[in-house]
């Protein structure tokens, strides 16, 4: 029965049976089309199985990535009097934006069909949660469709939840050691509103930055500016706006005391290192994830994270042996997260060749932004947030309109999109308007967010806690006691 397809060889078997034991042809036809029909929801029902156990599984590697993962790396960096306090600063935003996330952002970032904000679809979780039908006399539970193919809303609403979680935490790095926790908490709370969902809205929901179509661009209905770009895991959404919110919150809240003439080295790199593992894997979720099926697009994106993180310690890598002498344990693991930040808006546009260069290169711009460009202006962004996930993500976003191919998905109905495949400089100048949207958003809103907290509750903690260290003055305990 080879060339033949599963259901058409059910049919015939069914017809093949109905006449061997003298059954009329009708009866056999009746038969072979509920043997069908029982197929094809047999195998709906597998499909759907699978892509849920996928997404709730990418799900738990984000949750994953913000703790233990983001935890620890950063945990490792401060020093040892406030390795509590980044640890905290992760764990709480688990919960807080979590909370929020359920009773609003969900809604605000996926609601609707506006250009700017989503509306009130989703508040409280209704329209997602599941809902008893007196018709159907059983409980119904909302789908989210995934270019015709449906997952359950749960899933998708979970997935991105977990997003929401991470992004703040990022910022933290860039304050870390000096901000008050109530302050954190507050800027959290209005970053993620006002700052995260409307971007998400954008890219990912039909806002003014998704990719418009060169057919909606020719009927003149494409509504997105610069014709939109192309953004699968985050670049924009992410790492651009927490790197660029990260560098304004390091420049107005001001260096560490003893900035600069002090020891501030990490206290424990061994924290740093298994930190950086765990993204890794949880980054296969992040990115894998985002296709939102578990199909051959999935398996590509995967694979091209993989490659990209494995380019960025050795990127870094190279750059240390260079300029230094050697290659230190902070670079490598340092440059994993460059090559999982540069990939992210590439991950499902690009094939793995492309995504090693890519890689390797952010490995490379991102060691020098942490360092020379971080030296020259002499700012305190304490554990490095703009240099890797600002520089990281501007870079990647801007490479995909370079690498970006239609064999890994055909997005735009086979014509050609980044400059490499010879798409031109439509989709790569998307890229670079998106980029400085995102950058100019960023900036503006979360310099009115600091300003807000800052005449609430003080952005900065006093001389004298910022010297105790952030583990006793905010939280009243330790993270070592040694007796």
């Amino acid at each position: 029965m080879a060339g033949y397809s599963p259901r058409f060889v059910v049919a015939a078997f069914g017809v093949l049976v109905a006449a061997t034991f003298g059954a009329s042809p009708a009866f056999a036809q009746r038969e072979s089309g509920l043997e069908l029909q029982q197929v094809a929801e047999t195998a709906d029902a597998a499909l759907l199985a699978g892509n849920t156990a996928w997404m709730l599984t990418s799900s738990a590697l984000v949750l994953f990535m913000t703790a233990p993962g983001l935890a620890m790396f950063y945990g490792g960096l401060v020093r040892k009097k406030n390795v509590l306090s980044i640890m905290m600063q992760c764990l709480f935003l688990m919960g807080l934006m979590t909370v929020l996330w359920s009773l609003y952002g969900y809604s605000l970032a996926f609601g609707g069909d506006g250009p700017y904000v989503g509306n009130g679809d989703y508040l409280f979780m209704q329209n997602v949660q599941r809902t008893w039908s007196d018709d159907a006399g059983a409980p119904v539970a909302p789908m989210y469709d995934v270019g015709g193919i449906p997952i359950p809303m749960y899933a998708h609403m979970l997935f991105q939840g977990m997003f929401f979680i991470i992004t703040p935490a990022l910022i933290c790095g860039a304050f870390a050691e000096r901000m008050r926790f109530s302050a954190m908490v507050i800027f959290s709370i209005l970053w993620g509103t006002l700052v995260y969902c409307p971007l998400c809205h954008w890219v990912w929901d039909g806002g003014i930055l998704s990719f418009d179509t060169t057919a909606e661009i020719e009927a003149g209905v494409g509504s997105s500016w610069a014709g939109g770009a192309l953004d699968f895991a985050g670049g924009t959404v992410v790492h651009i706006s927490s790197g660029i919110s990260a560098l304004l919150c390091a420049l107005l809240i001001g260096r560490r005391g003893g900035f600069g003439h002090e020891d501030m080295r990490p206290h424990n790199l061994t924290f740093t290192v298994l930190g950086a593992g765990m993204l890794w894997v949880g980054w296969f979720g992040f990115n894998a994830g985002s296709e939102l099926l578990s199909d051959h697009l999935t398996t590509s994106a995967f694979a091209v994270t993989h490659f990209s993180a494995a380019a960025g310690v050795l990127g870094w890598s190279v750059y240390e042996w260079v300029h230094n002498g050697k290659p230190s344990v902070l670079g490598a693991a340092s440059g994993a997260v460059a090559g999982l930040v540069c990939i992210t808006p590439a991950a499902g546009f690009v094939n793995p060749m492309p995504a090693l260069l890519m890689g390797f290169v952010a490995g490379i711009v991102c060691a020098f932004a942490c360092g020379k460009i971080k030296g020259h202006f002499n700012y305190d962004d304490a554990l490095d947030a703009f240099g890797v996930h600002g520089v990281g993500g501007t870079l990647g976003a801007i490479l995909t309109g370079v690498f970006a191919t239609r064999a890994c998905t055909d997005i735009d109905a086979g014509n050609k999109l980044g400059l490499i495949e010879g798409g031109g400089t439509r989709l790569l100048i998307g890229q670079i308007v998106a980029v400085g949207v995102t950058i100019a958003f960023s900036l503006v809103v979360t310099f009115i967010i600091l300003k807000v907290v800052d005449a609430a509750v003080g952005l900065r903690v006093s001389e004298q806690d910022e010297r105790r260290g952030l583990d006793v003055a905010d939280h009243g305990e330790e993270g070592y006691i040694f007796s």
